[in-house]
């Protein structure tokens, strides 16, 4: 008889008992979790292709205006000359469309029903965590030091904090990360508040920011 268990799959998905594979180590995903991964990642992909094809057509021609550059405040093109859009001495989209394929190409593999070991979820959450991190420090600057927004890097970093937090949360269930039981439980039922309660921080720091703008 199948039962919720808070160990596989996404908050409030009934899924079998715990298989012997794993118990020996290697770790599954459930269809919704699958999915979320492979549209995350196909989200972070698209958005820095757009940036990169931009950014090759500024560097062609100065006078270029983004399509997404729509006014002062949202203006891609003042992101994309900016010092901080090449902080590891490329465009910072390059390294995106490496990083989300992974986590596309990792959402195709659980999909069609690969198991990965611990290591390899433990090395997709560190990888997520800075992911996060890096978003957050662009996020900072853009808001507070190139006063301009980015419409695709927007998209760009809510992608990355809601894959962030239902990784850390499959890892949490599944043991991967140790926690306490209630901090499983909460996990397995609630994981969406902690992206929502995320993203909503950083909507109305958006909003705050720039609230006369907004309102006039």
């Amino acid at each position: 008889m199948a039962t919720l268990n808070v160990r596989g799959g996404v908050p409030g998905q009934r899924q079998e008992e715990e298989s012997p594979a794993e118990r020996v180590g290697t770790i599954g995903g459930g269809r919704a979790f699958a999915w979320l991964l492979m549209i995350t990642g196909a989200a972070g992909v698209l958005s820095g292709w757009v940036i990169t094809i931009d950014k090759f057509k500024l560097l062609e021609d100065p006078g270029f205006q983004p399509g997404c550059s729509l006014n002062p405040v949202v203006s891609c093109g003042n992101i994309m000359k900016s010092e901080q859009a090449g902080v590891f001495g490329f465009p910072n989209p390059m390294l995106g469309l490496v990083t989300y394929a992974v986590v596309v190409a990792v959402g195709a593999g659980l999909l069609a029903g690969a198991r990965y070991r611990g290591w390899l979820w433990l090395g997709l959450n560190a990888g997520m965590l800075f992911g996060v991190g890096f978003c957050t420090w662009l996020m900072y600057q853009s808001l507070y030091e190139i006063n301009s927004l980015c419409l695709w890097c927007c998209l760009a970093w809510v992608a990355t904090i809601v894959m962030f937090w239902y990784v850390t949360a499959h890892n949490v269930r599944h043991g991967v990360i140790p926690a306490p039981a209630g901090v499983r439980t909460f996990l397995g039922e609630f994981t969406f508040a902690l992206p929502v309660l995320h993203i909503g921080i950083i909507g109305m720091l958006i909003l705050t920011r720039w609230w006369e703008f907004w309102t006039s």
